[in-house]
């Protein structure tokens, strides 16, 4: 009898161990930048689905602000922390190799959101959430190419030159420019992401005098600016095609308004959902995919009331 109750004792503290595993889970969180518009909709994305289990997971969310060695101090004490698992949104997708080897080292779970490293031979215990940039840059090319009647000249808002997001969507669109001979690059040149940086380029474009009849954008913050810039310089809504990636609330007014012709729908709460929930699978040590992708979708007046 006494053995059957020491066996029934010790299946309830199993039971009540694996059940705190979970409400006791912590991941150290690395965004490259609070202040990037896109990057908040994936921090608050992620934190509404850490709290949606039902013993809740504890983030603990820090801010590289766009500096490589904060970056990774942020993760060398993630790992001091004893943290369960680590999730990155990469400052430099070339400068993440210390990154990748310090948490492999420390057996700790790793997971790449939204920006994939450019070292693609991963090892075992990091994944990457994320989507193919490339499919970004292709959908709204080919979007304007079509507008444009296959023929015309465009300029290029260029993202952080230290993020592959811009090199692959940059050759998505130049991918399509290439069965075009007739569509022209202007001009091309990084406004970093930022609203007032993709106003202020187009802007001195313009007053250089420079002519063009598309602005292709590698996201919706530099497209926008774009449209500010070409609206007070009194070029009429519309008779300059403006495209953005993301789908941001913003983008999506600025497609309904026609400030935009088109965006890409970048799924924050896909990659959000999915870095998270990878990482709790790993930090239970349940099977995982190396990669998860979570895809694009082209946003345009016809369908922009389907986005939220």
């Amino acid at each position: 009898m006494k053995t059957k109750i020491r066996f029934a004792s010790l299946a309830l503290s199993l039971m009540f161990a694996s059940g705190a595993a979970l409400a006791d889970m912590k991941i150290g969180v690395s965004m490259s930048q609070f202040d990037d518009t896109w990057l908040t909709y994936l921090r608050e994305s992620m934190d509404k689905k850490a709290k949606s289990y039902p013993d809740g997971v504890q983030l603990q969310f820090e801010d590289a602000r766009s500096d490589v060695v904060k970056q990774l101090s942020q993760v060398e004490s993630f790992i001091s922390q004893k943290v369960d698992a680590i999730v990155v949104n990469p400052v430099d997708t070339a400068a993440t190799k210390k990154i990748t080897e310090a948490a492999v080292k420390a057996g700790i779970p790793l997971v790449y959101v939204n920006r994939r490293p450019d070292d693609l031979n991963l090892p075992k215990g990091v994944v990457t959430v994320a989507s193919n940039d490339l499919e970004a840059g292709e959908m709204q090319m080919q979007y304007l190419a079509d507008k444009m009647g296959g023929k015309g000249d465009i300029v290029i808002l260029l993202g952080d030159l230290a993020n592959n997001s811009t090199t692959n969507r940059t050759k998505g669109v130049k991918e399509v420019l290439a069965k075009y001979p007739n569509i022209k690059i202007e001009q091309e040149q990084s406004g970093t992401w930022l609203r007032d940086k993709g106003m202020t380029l187009v802007n001195d474009w313009l007053t250089q005098g420079r002519k063009f009849d598309a602005v292709v954008s590698n996201n919706d913050e530099m497209a926008i600016g774009a449209a500010m810039a070409l609206q007070q310089a009194g070029v009429e809504k519309g008779s300059v095609l403006i495209a953005g990636v993301d789908g941001t609330p913003d983008g999506l007014s600025a497609v309904k308004r026609g400030s935009l012709a088109a965006s890409v729908f970048q799924d924050a709460k896909g990659q959000a959902d999915g870095s998270i929930d990878t990482a709790v699978k790993m930090a239970r040590n349940e099977p995982v995919e190396p990669a998860v992708w979570v895809p694009f979708r082209l946003i345009t007046p016809q369908n922009v009331d389907q986005f939220k």
